[in-house]
């Protein structure tokens, strides 16, 4: 997850979707990788349709 973080900082990317098992990985970084993004978190794939349209 650190790496992903990482790469879309790199890439001036500021909103991310994350699957939600994802989110306690997510969660334990540290708070200077995670300032600036805005992360969802998606179950299905409705979740994600909703945050693209």
């Amino acid at each position: 997850m650190r790496e992903k973080v990482i790469a879309a900082r790199r890439q001036k990317i500021h909103e991310l979707i994350l699957p939600e098992p994802n989110r306690g990985h997510f969660e334990e970084l540290p708070d200077y990788l995670k300032e600036g993004i805005t992360v969802h978190f998606a179950k299905r794939f409705a979740d994600v349709a909703k945050v693209l349209f």
